[in-house]
């Protein structure tokens, strides 16, 4: 692949195909630009190369990410490095952080040896870590094998971005980490306003439309949802539940759904467009365990829709108290159910929330390059 020669290259190392919010900031920063650099994307073909293509980035698809394995990963960014002669490689997800910082240390160490190579500056963005160990390691020994990963390799770390002041926070707190620059996710609120007017579709004025979008998994809260808006059903027999996504709890939700004679109200269309999805909704509800910086709930802050969500991560970063209750973890069943259905009710009250504003892509963009620069690239 040729590249221009006027520009320095930043080298964007993503190790998986499918398009998840991950794969949405990178899509995002390709299309708004890096001023001054060359935006180069390295993952596997997939989802996120597609897209990519469509925006006309610069991809180059290879043997990189958890399918190829961990020394494939690694000789295929050390002979792009090699070849393109980056002045940044910024890696996204723990698989191609813990690949980046092994590939450049190791490059490190041989020109301390006296052999000359070429050296990178190094970046990464931490986008998914949870105040509990739980919600992404299965076991308390895997917590701690990544906890001493992750320190070792940000020591080696020239910049440092987090999606959110939370996610810097945990960053501080499990890794010791120093330094880092808050960078939140970036948003084209017109535009997403707008996607989802034109697919805005009117409700009378007895429904309530409650949207969940989120995998079906037993971190997103869905079974506290599921009875919360039973008693929600109980006062508004008109109010519906689309719960889309997909996941290992689907049998189980149908049959709580089948258990409280909510059929009739309740709806799983599984993988939708969240923009569509969106346009026949009145109130978004996402009780996670734990978020970072949520496309989901920016896009329906911009969108205007109600919103109801748990207060951990970065979510109150984003959202008012209003429109927050407290974590599930903070409150037994009972008390987390009546909560979460006295603030449904609330919400629905008021179907169209007010104005949102938010960093847009190019800020976004440019904050990292000021972050570049600032870090000598």
């Amino acid at each position: 692949m040729a590249l221009e020669s006027d520009r320095p290259v930043a080298l964007h190392c993503v190790p998986v195909a499918d398009f998840g919010g991950v794969a949405r900031h990178v899509s995002d920063l390709a299309e708004a630009g890096l001023p001054g650099y060359r935006l180069l994307v390295l993952c596997p073909a997939g989802a996120l190369s597609a897209r990519l293509k469509e925006l006309g980035a610069e991809v180059w698809e290879a043997d990189f990410g958890t399918e190829a394995g961990f020394k494939t990963s690694c000789q295929t960014l050390n002979r792009l490095i090699d070849e393109l002669k980056p002045a940044v490689v910024h890696s996204h997800l723990a698989y191609a952080d813990v690949v980046a910082a092994t590939t450049i240390n190791l490059r490190r160490l041989k020109k301390l040896t006296g052999k000359g190579t070429y050296l990178p500056r190094l970046f990464t963005t931490e986008h998914g870590i949870a105040g509990d160990d739980a919600v992404y390691h299965g076991s308390s020994f895997k917590s701690k094998l990544m906890e001493t990963v992750h320190r070792v390799r940000l020591w080696a770390t020239d910049g440092k971005i987090a999606v959110s002041a939370s996610t810097a926070q945990q960053m501080g707190r499990k890794w010791g980490a120093r330094g880092v620059e808050v960078i939140y996710n970036g948003l084209d609120v017109p535009a997403t306003a707008e996607a989802v007017a034109s697919q805005r579709q009117k409700a009378a004025p007895e429904q309530l439309r409650v949207l969940s979008l989120s995998r079906l998994a037993p971190e997103k809260g869905l079974d506290i949802l599921v009875e919360a808006f039973g008693q929600v059903h109980q006062q508004l027999p008109q109010a519906s539940l689309e719960i889309a996504g997909s996941g290992e709890l689907l049998g189980q939700l149908q049959e709580q759904v089948r258990a409280l004679g909510l059929e009739e109200a309740v709806s799983f269309p599984g993988f939708v467009d969240p923009l569509e999805a969106m346009g026949r909704a009145d109130l978004l509800v996402q009780l996670s365990v734990w978020e970072n910086c949520s496309y989901t709930l920016l896009d329906a802050k911009a969108a205007r829709l109600s919103v109801v969500a748990t207060a951990v991560g970065g979510n109150p970063e984003i959202l008012s108290g209003t429109e927050l209750v407290p974590a599930l973890s903070q409150m037994d069943r009972q008390t987390a159910v009546a909560a979460v259905a006295q603030r449904i009710m609330e919400a629905g009250k008021q179907k169209e929330a007010g104005d949102f504003s938010w960093l847009t892509k190019q800020e976004m963009a440019q904050k990292i390059v000021e972050l570049y620069h600032r870090k000598g690239a």
